[in-house]
């Protein structure tokens, strides 16, 4: 008799993200709901306001092991700050648009994807951090709305001390949050109330 059953294993699609804090949430939200009026189109504009790390699909069995990698990663990172100046729009390969908040530094959340991809022992990919505003847009939709945006800057500021993982069936849905991993170091950040002279 044959006891080897073939385990059917549930993909979940893993996403970590960097969140900002709830003033500039808000005021992303008001920009898409710029760019959804100005377009009478809200669909290219829903979703979470972050900044994305990593991603990735995998079996949930693994998740487990993924949390104790991730822990390690966060114990090891300080607090940075991260400053947006100026939105702008990129073209992908499936002809598609997509506008975006510029992080105006962008050295600290490519230090933290880099030491996340070296964990998980993967090549380092390109990585330009950003807050997704509107994606999957038309040509035609960019171009009626750039020169509008072109006119804006969008300055803001916040501390990051922590990022988040996230997960969804592979086969869609909406993004959950499994937890939040908070930084080792986080009382060293620039601007922290724990950063004072005795």
């Amino acid at each position: 008799m044959n006891t080897n059953y073939e385990i059917s294993e549930e993909l979940f699609d893993y996403l970590l993200v960097v969140n900002p804090d709830v003033l500039v949430a808000k005021d992303v939200t008001r920009m898409r709901q710029f760019i959804a009026n100005e377009l009478n189109d809200p669909g290219h504009t829903s979703g979470p306001v972050h900044v994305a790390l990593f991603r990735s699909a995998f079996p949930v069995r693994y998740e487990n092991d993924f949390i104790t990698m991730l822990e390690e990663v966060a114990r090891k990172q300080a607090g940075f700050a991260i400053y947006t100046a100026k939105m702008d729009a990129a073209r992908h390969a499936d002809g598609r648009h997509s506008i975006f908040v510029n992080v105006a530094n962008p050295k600290p959340l490519m230090d933290l994807h880099r030491s996340i991809m070296e964990t998980f022992e993967l090549k380092p990919q390109s990585f330009r951090p950003h807050i997704m505003l509107a994606r999957g847009m038309q040509e035609a939709d960019v171009n009626k709305i750039g020169p509008l945006l072109a006119e804006k800057l969008f300055v803001r500021s916040f501390n990051c001390h922590c990022f988040s993982l996230l997960r969804r069936p592979a086969a869609g849905g909406k993004y959950e949050r499994v937890r939040d991993f908070v930084f080792g170091d986080i009382e060293h950040m620039a601007g922290s109330l724990f950063n004072y002279a005795a």
